[in-house]
C-alpha cells in the first residue's frame, strides 16, 4: 500500500489537520461514536489510528473519574500533534495489524475514519477483537462512497483532470468501504460475523473554498504531490468548479455520510 493509500502525513501535514480537518469534518463525530462502543466512566478504551487525537480527546472526558484512554497511530507526526494538545492520555505508535496490547485489555475499542488506510484490514479487525474484553464493544467509523458524496466527488474529479490518478488518489483512498455489503463481509472476514452498520448523515463545514482547498492538500498526503504553482491553479480552478457546495454565507458546506460499524465481543 502506497504513502497515499495509507494516509501517511509530515508532522506540517499533522498540524494543518488538527487546526482546520478537526472542525470542517472530524468533531461531530466524536460523541456519535462514544455513543455506538458505549463508552462509559471507569472504562478503559483504546482508539486505533487515532490522528492527532479528537476522538481520544473527547472519550477521556467520558470515562472519567477513574477511567484511561490511550491512543494508538502509526504516523509519529500525528502523535506528535496529539501529545501536545493532551499529555494526559496515553499515546502509542504501533500498528493496526500488531497491537501492542494484551488480550482483552479493553472494555471498548473505537477507530474512526482509520479502517481504511490499513494495510491488513482484516487482520486488524481481527486485532482489535483481539484486545477487546469479552462483552466489551467495537466500534469502527468509515466515509460513505464518493458516490453518495458528491463534494468530494467533484473535487477528486478536478484533482484527475488537472494533476493525474495518483494525485487524485490523496482524496479517494478515504471513501474507499463505503459499500456496505462488502464492509459488512470485510468484518466477518475479521471475526466479527454479527455487526450492524449505521449510516449517519454528516457534514462537512469549511469558512470558504479557499479554505477546503488548503486543507485538503497541506492537511493531507497531496501535500507533497502539488507544488506551489500547481496549488495556486487548483485553487482559481476550485472556485469555479466547487461553487455548487457553496452556502449563501460563502461558507463551503455538503453532505458527509458516514457509516458506523459495531459489533460485542462475544463472550466464552
Amino acid at each position: 500500500m502506497s504513502r497515499i493509500a495509507s494516509g501517511q502525513v509530515s508532522t506540517s501535514a499533522a498540524e494543518v489537520y488538527e487546526e482546520f480537518y478537526l472542525p470542517a469534518l472530524f468533531l461531530e463525530w466524536a460523541p456519535r461514536m462514544a455513543a455506538a462502543a458505549g463508552v462509559e466512566s471507569n472504562q478503559r478504551v483504546l482508539d486505533v489510528a487515532c490522528g492527532t487525537g479528537v476522538l481520544a480527546r473527547a472519550l477521556a472526558e467520558r470515562v472519567k473519574p477513574g477511567g484511561t484512554v490511550t491512543g494508538l497511530d502509526v504516523n509519529e507526526g500525528m502523535l506528535a500533534v496529539a501529545r501536545r494538545k493532551a499529555p494526559g492520555v496515553e499515546w502509542r505508535h504501533g500498528v493496526a495489524e500488531a497491537l501492542p496490547f494484551d488480550d482483552g485489555a479493553f472494555d471498548a475499542v473505537v477507530s474512526q475514519f482509520g479502517l481504511m488506510f490499513f494495510q491488513d484490514r482484516a487482520k486488524a479487525i481481527g486485532e482489535m477483537l483481539r484486545v477487546l474484553r469479552p462483552g466489551g464493544r467495537l466500534a469502527v467509523a468509515v466515509w460513505d462512497s464518493l458516490d453518495r458524496t458528491p463534494a468530494y466527488r467533484a473535487f477528486v474529479g478536478l484533482l484527475d483532470r488537472l494533476f493525474g490518478a495518483g494525485t487524485a488518489e490523496a482524496l479517494r483512498s478515504p471513501f474507499v468501504l463505503g459499500d456496505t455489503g462488502g464492509l459488512r463481509a470485510l468484518f466477518r472476514d475479521g471475526g466479527a460475523p454479527d455487526v450492524q452498520i449505521v449510516t449517519h448523515e454528516g457534514k462537512g463545514r469549511f469558512p470558504s473554498i479557499e479554505s477546503w482547498v488548503f486543507t485538503d492538500v497541506k492537511g493531507w498526503t497531496a501535500a507533497d504531490l502539488i507544488d506551489e504553482a500547481g496549488y495556486r491553479r487548483l485553487l482559481a480552478e476550485a472556485e469555479r468548479e466547487l461553487r455548487a457546495f457553496v452556502a449563501p454565507d460563502g461558507t463551503a458546506t455538503f453532505a458527509m455520510p458516514a457509516h458506523i460499524v459495531t459489533t460485542t465481543k462475544r463472550r466464552g
